[in-house]
């Protein structure tokens, strides 16, 4: 008989809402600093918006092919074997999509289904759970645990069973910043080349790294490129989340499954937007230069500011965010302590542990975004010291 009292799919119930949702609701309410969503207050570069503009205005906004802007995908193609010596089919292989979101929901419902399990590093983004139960397949978990946020071989060797269909890559690494090492990433290959099992890998932070820190794809390690299809997006490396432009790329029979989901899914969308990355994608080292400079100046900024009130910081490799363990402020639970921090403090903040399996596990993290101005990371920082002195 139907659940009259919630319709809603049994495997989707814990998913109904998103921790994010939730927290950008309380900032709107409160008008705290809103820390908690990943997206930059500044504007994207000149180059990109002119290259917008001009789209726009050259007749670029209709629908675009199933597939994407074929400008595009050979953009894309150039990218990858330019920057990592990939090579590419820019027709049968490579996808663009409504964000890299899109990408990982149809690559995980294209190539996994019930009966399958799927192994992600945790902590991750809430979407990879909720998609590998759309999948009705089951979620297994090898953890990351600071300070380093490294993983144990041993600990993913076992979770890789003869169920295994996919693992779940995602370096940089949200909500952790941690950019995958070489060893990490032999580690991963070693394994899913022995059990023969796909990777998808989610690199959007790709050119968001710091320090002597470098992004290496998984699909440039020896047996790998054959098994993973890998997932960017322009939203992150151009500062213009709202034009959600991602795309999928590798073999093409890994591809052509993710496009057949795709297609049923948004189908295409974003043209102009679409036609403004392929112009820009060739220059994008240059570009984004400038923008992770500021970046990693800004997690120092947060970092720093965290640490003068007594916080312990785990200083990402990269991505837009900082994970902090706020138990020096007196909390036992990061849940409970991100729900009333907007009304204490005038601050937004995310718990880490929502992005566990055992909550226990990230009890008193939280993630904190430092894709904000400088002045106003200073005036979170501000607000907290004053809420906890």
């Amino acid at each position: 008989m139907t659940d009259r009292a919630d319709p809603l799919v049994e495997r989707m119930r814990p998913y109904r809402s998103s921790i994010f949702a939730e927290m950008t609701a309380a900032a709107v309410r409160t008008g705290a600093v809103n820390l908690g969503q990943g997206f930059p207050d500044t504007e994207p570069p000149q180059a990109v918006l002119d290259a917008a503009v001009d789209a726009l205005r050259s007749g670029h906004n209709q629908y675009p092919p199933g597939a994407g802007v074929l400008e595009l995908r050979e953009a894309v193609a150039r990218h990858q074997l330019r920057r990592y010596g990939l090579e590419l089919d820019p027709e049968a292989g490579v996808q663009i999509t409504v964000g890299a979101s899109e990408a990982l929901a149809a690559a995980v419902l294209a190539l996994c289904g019930p009966g399958d399990e799927v192994v992600v590093l945790e902590p991750y983004f809430d979407l990879y759970a909720a998609v590998v139960a759309l999948a009705g397949a089951t979620l297994r978990t090898v953890t990351l645990r600071p300070p380093s946020y490294t993983f144990d071989p041993d600990e993913l060797r076992a979770a890789i069973g003869p169920r295994t269909r996919m693992v779940l890559v995602n370096s940089p690494h949200n909500p952790t910043g941690h950019v995958l090492t070489d060893a990490e990433l032999r580690a991963l290959a070693e394994v899913c080349c022995e059990h023969d099992v796909l990777v998808v890998t989610d690199e959007v932070y790709e050119h968001l790294t710091f320090d002597d820190h470098r992004h290496v794809p998984i699909a440039t390690l020896p047996g790998m490129f054959e098994r993973t299809v890998t997932i960017s997006s322009a939203g992150k490396t151009c500062s213009a989340t709202g034009w959600k432009v991602g795309w999928a790329s590798g073999p093409p029979e890994l591809v052509q499954a993710v496009r057949a989901v795709k297609q049923h899914l948004t189908y295409s969308g974003g043209t102009p937007f679409q036609v403004a990355i392929a112009r820009v994608l060739d220059d994008v080292e240059s570009i984004v230069a400038d923008l992770r400079t500021a970046l990693e100046h800004q997690r120092d900024v947060l970092c720093e500011g965290l640490e003068s009130i007594g916080l312990r910081t785990f200083r990402p490799d990269g991505t837009y965010f900082v994970t902090a363990d706020v138990a020096s402020l007196g909390a036992t639970d990061g849940l409970e302590f991100c729900r009333a921090l907007p009304e204490r403090a005038g601050v937004v903040a995310v718990p880490v542990q929502v992005f566990y399996a055992d909550p226990a596990d990230g009890r008193t993290l939280v993630r904190l975004a430092c894709c904000k101005r400088p002045e106003v990371l200073a005036e979170a920082v501000d607000r907290l010291r004053t809420a906890f002195r």
